[in-house]
């Protein structure tokens, strides 16, 4: 939630190393880049996908800790992330800006000031096989006590997979900024140059205002939509979505004994495999191909990756 409220991912595509100071009253956030420049808003995408691993088991009243390890496939099919290429250098790039990038805060309490200065997360990693094709074993993100008592005390808030098609950073900026400020009420205004400083765009104002007008003309937002008028007042609304009325997914116990001998035999966390098959499973649900036998798709499912890898 806190990431939704101020702007701690840089919009920019290319390094950016600005030093960055956000106040709120005698509040005050400072964020230092690392030596690649600030943390990205696709570097968020590991973020959102290791506390998503985290929360599951959390729901499912499973023990959690502060590492998850994870298959880059998983990922990529999770975040819709292109698989292959310079994956390695994009993978160990987002792990030094996440991991080197100091977070300054201040917190007043009985008297007294207390500064903290904390990264996002204390390590994070990729092992790869040592063969002749160096194929990527898995990844490890050991997250931040930040980010952890976040997650201990529910201050998350669920996001629509669609936000992983946007592919332009302002786009998937103002998503999280109406999915916490508008959620589920009629609507949400905001002045323009109010909403720059929330996205954290270092555009001029002209710029940022042609930038809007360009996302709200292609309307492909989740579940809102953007006003702007004369007067450079911006109103955020829910699309009217139909209410899901579908039967859930319910995978039988058969099914997950053996996709957990899958997930053993491939060296991948089980629930990050079964998280990222329902995650496919709600997109064909949503186009009208939901699956008829969820038990024997999600075993294929699994016999697919086992395949791939091999």
């Amino acid at each position: 939630m806190a990431s939704m409220e101020h702007p701690l991912f840089s919009l920019a595509t290319k390094p950016d190393m600005r030093h960055l100071e956000y106040r709120n009253g005698d509040n005050v956030l400072k964020i230092r880049p690392s030596g690649l420049g600030l943390p990205t808003i696709f570097d968020k995408d590991i973020l959102i996908f290791t506390i998503s691993q985290l929360m599951a088991r959390k729901n499912r009243g499973e023990p959690i800790g502060d590492t998850v390890r994870f298959s880059a496939r998983e990922l990529s099919v999770a975040t819709n992330r292109p698989i292959g290429g310079n994956h390695y250098k994009r993978l160990e790039d987002a792990f030094a800006r996440l991991q080197g990038a100091q977070f300054v805060t201040n917190i007043k309490s009985g008297g007294k000031i207390e500064t903290r200065i904390f990264s996002l997360i204390d390590e994070g990693g990729f092992v790869r096989t040592d063969d002749e094709r160096f194929r990527l074993d898995y990844c490890e993100v050991k997250l931040s006590r930040w980010l952890m008592r976040a997650i201990e005390t529910d201050q998350v808030v669920t996001i629509t997979h669609d936000y992983f098609r946007l592919r332009r950073p302002l786009e998937r900026r103002l998503y999280e900024i109406a999915r916490k400020h508008c959620g589920n009420s009629p609507k949400w205004q905001i002045g323009l140059a109010n909403l720059q400083n929330k996205t954290g765009s270092n555009a001029p104002i002209k710029r940022f205002r042609h930038n809007l007008r360009e996302i709200m003309r292609a309307d492909v937002t989740p579940f809102y939509r953007f006003e702007i008028d004369e007067n450079d007042m911006v109103t955020v609304r829910p699309r009217s979505v139909p209410v899901d009325l579908a039967t859930p997914i319910i995978i039988p116990e058969w099914a997950e004994e053996q996709a957990r001998a899958h997930a053993r035999t491939l060296g991948w966390d089980y629930y990050a495999l079964r998280a990222s098959w329902m995650a496919y499973a709600h997109e064909e649900t949503a186009k009208g191909n939901p699956p008829k036998n969820p038990g024997a798709a999600f075993v294929a499912y699994c016999k697919k990756q086992e395949n791939l890898r091999s």
